[in-house]
């Protein structure tokens, strides 16, 4: 099947449900054709239907567990190999809120393996077509707790702190090959993420952001030419002022001796 969008096609990964499915039914508006991605071929089939009923966009399902070695290099050698690939949304992952002492280790190393470790090599994939063809747009979902970091579980907030700075690293890395890389940190959104995580309540919650109105606000970040999009911070210039702090530390770093506060000779 041939492309019929100049746009070319987008890779969205956990496009069944939730933040996910929101991203192919604006991606789709806005003209792209579809690879979706997840585990569950039932949703992606009848989200694909639909999604070409209503916009006349290209959609293909792709049923794939990320978790697994055999379905992540499936998808690895289709952006590697596709050359109408023109934007990949990195959204698949899951959460806790299980304190260390309360949550099964072989839980957080599935939580690693998908919000790590998938999202690693399907960018790893990408990227070199990307680069090759001088252009190409990668957004990653991390999320506020990747810094705010005590307020969910401990390994699904290092994930996400893990998936901010890899997004810096890969600005400065691909940008100038032509390749946009944008980072977006959702705070709590309306989705089944919750009852997965272990707390459904917070879907409802007054402090909770609607799944339509996070990605949207992504979108037009995107639009702006943002690096980082924190739809929920209305200060902007507080995330300005801490990432400039940040790069001003970052150059004190390099010191030959220890400070002087421990006392070595």
């Amino acid at each position: 099947m041939s492309s019929s969008s100049p746009k070319g096609v987008a890779v969205i990964t956990g496009a069944s449900a939730g933040i996910g499915a929101i991203y192919a039914d604006r991606l789709a508006k806005r003209g792209y054709d579809l690879f979706l991605v997840a585990r569950n071929e039932q949703r992606l089939k009848a989200s694909a239907e639909h999604l070409h009923a209503t916009t006349g966009v290209q959609v293909t399902p792709l049923a794939a567990d990320l978790n697994d070695k055999v379905g992540l290099a499936r998808i690895e050698k289709i952006l590697r190999e596709d050359s109408r690939i023109t934007m990949l949304v990195n959204n698949a992952g899951i959460g806790s809120v299980a304190s260390l002492l309360q949550a099964d280790v072989d839980k957080m190393q599935a939580m690693i393996e998908l919000n790590i470790t998938a999202l690693t090599r399907l960018t790893y994939a990408v990227a070199p077509a990307f680069v090759a063809r001088g252009n190409g747009t990668i957004i990653n979902i991390s999320s506020v707790v990747g810094i705010a970091v005590e307020n969910l579980n401990g390994v699904y907030s290092a994930s996400k702190s893990y998936v901010l700075s890899f997004g810096h690293s890969l600005q400065k890395d691909l940008a100038s090959k032509g390749v946009r890389i944008q980072t977006v940190l959702p705070g709590a959104t309306a989705a089944e993420f919750w009852d997965v995580a272990g707390y459904a309540p917070q879907k409802t919650s007054d402090i909770t952001m609607r799944a339509e109105d996070l990605v949207d606000a992504a979108l037009n970040g995107l639009d702006a030419g943002e690096l980082v999009t924190i739809p929920g911070l209305h200060e902007a210039e507080a995330w300005t002022r801490w990432e400039q702090d940040r790069r001003e530390m970052s150059a004190k770093f390099l010191n030959p001796k220890p400070a002087p506060r421990y006392h070595i000779a």
